[in-house]
């Protein structure tokens, strides 16, 4: 449950969100591309892809296409002028650290191939298995469920709010078999990542396992969807931005007009009692500083008056 009313504060918080599959997209790809920083930066002006991050060689390809409801597309192919032997796509929903988890594990796919001069993992065929490709969900304790449709397996999370679909049924290699989800249903709510039937096995579970994770991520307030607060926990990550000036209540009216006599009171003495005290202290203090300051007096001299001694009057 969330621990603050997003919108009765200021927007642009930042807050942690828990669950993370649940956080939405903080509006950047910068999460999912931070593991291939080093790779090859294609920025493109035209067409709907508005950043692609190659591998050196162009086998891998991470298209981001910032306003698109298909956000993310990610393949893999023999060569680069070679068709994808899969693909992933992440739609606008998803947020980037799940990505993040794919291209984590392809970056390390890639400089292991690129060490051993080899093919790279990250174009074997899949498992025969589907458990391999959830297995880090279930040991997160995911659990199957019963009334999936015949020929594939649902895994729900504990929840109820995220899940992974597998189509076990015969279909083509390029037929979307594995889909996880996040969030009820709805363009602004829903999360999904789908991988088509020749994805290796283990780039499905690096997704999955980004996915379970259970460490928060930062947003802004106003970058989770509303329909979805009451399903997250949020946590401030600092004080709340400092508001501006308000208008003085009666009571700060008062406060600042008693703070100001008692000021004026210290400063300007207004009896006659507070007077005679004053000069007194001035006399004292300026007496002491003379004797401090004078030679000291002959011998037989006589003492001078007294200034402050009362005059008889005649």
């Amino acid at each position: 449950m969330s621990t603050q009313q997003p919108y009765d504060q200021d927007p642009y918080q930042e807050v942690l969100v828990t669950p993370m599959y649940l956080a939405g997209s903080n509006g950047t790809g910068d999460a999912g591309f931070a593991p291939v920083a080093h790779w090859p930066h294609h920025y493109l002006d035209e067409g709907p892809c508005q950043l692609l991050v190659t591998s050196p060689d162009q086998r891998i390809r991470i298209g981001w296409f910032g306003d698109d409801f298909e956000l993310w597309k990610i393949t893999a192919a023999e060569d680069a002028v070679s068709a994808p032997r899969w693909t992933a796509t992440f739609n606008h929903v998803t947020p980037a650290e799940i990505v993040a988890g794919l291209t984590t594990a392809l970056a390390h796919d890639y400089a292991e191939a690129d060490v051993h001069e080899g093919n790279g993992r990250f174009l074997v065929n899949p498992s025969p298995y589907w458990a391999d490709a959830v297995q880090p969900l279930t040991d997160a304790g995911w659990t199957r469920d019963g009334g999936a449709e015949l020929g594939t397996v649902e895994i729900i999370a504990p929840d109820g709010q995220a899940g992974v679909l597998i189509d076990k049924r015969l279909s083509g290699p390029n037929a979307e078999t594995v889909e996880l989800w996040a969030g009820p249903p709805g363009w602004g709510t829903r999360a999904e990542a789908v991988f088509t039937a020749r994805t290796p096995s283990h780039l499905i579970a690096a997704t999955a396992a980004a996915m379970a994770d259970s460490a928060p991520v930062v947003r802004e307030r106003h970058q989770l969807d509303r329909a979805m607060e009451h399903l997250v926990t949020l946590t401030p990550v600092g004080p709340p931005a400092p508001e501006g000036p308000r208008t003085p209540t009666p009571l700060d009216v008062r406060r600042t007009a008693v703070t100001q006599a008692v000021q004026r009171a210290t400063r300007f003495p207004q009896t006659a009692a507070d007077l005679r005290v004053m000069a007194a202290r001035s006399r004292t203090a300026a007496s002491a500083q003379n004797r401090s300051s004078s030679p000291a007096p002959a011998l037989g001299a006589r003492p001078l008056a007294n200034s402050s001694a009362p005059r008889r009057s005649r």
